[in-house]
C-alpha cells in the first residue's frame, strides 16, 4: 500500500485512461523541453571536435564527420588550461568552505541558539534578498580596494571571492530551514551532557545535515565555477584568472573553432558534476532534520 500512495499519481490512478494520457502528455512535453535546453551545449561540445572546414561548412553539420581530438590537446596546452583549472578549483574550494562554515553557522544561530537581536538579524537577512545586487556593487568594490580598519587592498587575490561567499542570504535560509527540523529534545539532551554551542553545531547539527550539505555544495561549486563578474573585477593578474575570466579574454584573439574548444573545456566540469549529483539537490531541499 505504501508504494501506491507515494507521489502525486499513484499506481491505482495510472490504471485510469484519462490519468495515464495526461501523465504521458506531460512526460512528452518535459522531454521536449529537455531536448531544447540540452541542444546548445551538446552542439557546442560536438562542434569543438570538427576540423576547420567542417566547422565553417554551410549548412552546418550536427554530428561531426571528422573528430580532431588533437585540437583539444593543443588548446589545453597553448592556453595553459591546467593553471586556469587550478585557479578555478582553488577559488571553488575556498568558496565552498566559506559558504558552509559562515552561512551554516549563521543559519544554526538563527534556528537554535536565537541570541538577543536574532530577530533583527533575520529581518536584515531577508531584506538583503529584496535588494538587487547592482545596488551594492560600488560600495563592495570600494571596500575591497581599501578594506575597512586594516586598509588592505584585497584585489589580485582570492580573498574577496571567499569572503563574499560567506554572506549568502539564500543559503542562510536553506540552513536555517533544515536546522529547524532537528528535534529540540536532541539539542537539550546534548546541552545536559555538557555540549557547548560550538559542539552542538559540530557534533549534532552537521552530522545530521548531509542532505542539505550536498545540495548547498553542488550549487556552490556550480556558481563558483561559472562566476564571472567578481573574478573579472578583482583579478587583474592573468596568472590568477579563473576559467570564465580567461575565456572572456580569449574572445577576439583566437580562431572561432579554438574558442569553441575552450568553451567546451569550461563547461564540462560543472556539467558532469550536476549530472551525477543533481539528485542530492532535490533531497537536500525536501528532507529536513531527522526522521522518527
Amino acid at each position: 500500500m505504501k508504494a501506491n500512495s507515494e507521489g502525486i499519481i499513484g499506481v491505482q490512478d495510472m490504471k485510469r485512461l484519462r490519468v495515464k494520457t495526461l501523465y504521458w502528455a506531460l512526460f512528452a512535453g518535459m522531454m521536449a523541453v529537455a531536448v531544447v535546453c540540452l541542444f546548445p551545449p551538446v552542439w557546442l561540445l560536438l562542434s569543438s571536435l570538427k576540423d576547420v572546414k567542417e566547422f565553417f561548412a554551410v549548412p552546418p553539420t550536427i554530428i561531426p564527420r571528422s573528430f580532431e581530438t588533437d585540437k583539444i590537446v593543443r588548446t589545453w596546452q597553448d592556453y595553459k588550461f591546467l593553471r586556469i583549472y587550478g585557479n578555478t578549483l582553488l577559488v571553488t574550494g575556498g568558496t565552498l568552505v566559506s559558504t558552509i562554515v559562515f552561512n551554516g553557522v549563521t543559519g544554526f544561530v538563527l534556528s537554535r541558539l536565537k541570541p538577543v537581536g536574532s530577530g533583527v538579524l533575520m529581518t536584515l537577512v531577508l531584506w538583503t534578498m529584496l535588494l538587487p545586487n547592482t545596488v551594492g556593487m560600488v560600495g563592495v568594490f570600494k571596500n575591497l580596494v581599501q578594506f575597512p580598519i586594516l586598509g588592505l587592498n584585497l584585489t589580485d587575490s582570492y580573498w574577496p571571492l571567499w569572503l563574499m561567499a560567506g554572506a549568502n542570504a539564500y543559503f542562510i535560509l536553506i540552513f536555517k530551514g533544515f536546522f529547524d527540523g532537528i528535534p529540540q529534545a536532541l539539542m537539550e539532551a546534548a546541552r545536559i551532557d555538557g555540549c557547548t554551542p560550538v559542539g552542538l553545531f559540530v557534533r549534532i547539527a552537521l552530522p545530521l545535515s548531509k542532505p542539505v550539505l550536498w545540495a548547498v555544495s553542488i550549487l556552490t561549486v556550480n556558481n563558483a565555477w561559472s562566476d564571472f563578474f567578481w573574478p573579472y573585477m578583482v583579478l587583474k593578474d592573468n596568472r590568477l584568472w579563473t576559467v570564465m575570466v580567461a575565456i572572456f579574454n580569449l574572445k577576439g584573439t583566437v580562431p572561432m573553432d579554438v574558442m569553441f574548444v575552450a568553451l567546451a573545456l569550461s563547461i564540462l566540469p560543472p556539467a558532469v558534476l550536476f549530472i551525477f549529483f543533481q539528485r542530492f539537490i532535490v533531497q537536500g531541499f525536501t528532507f529536513s532534520g531527522i526522521k522518527g
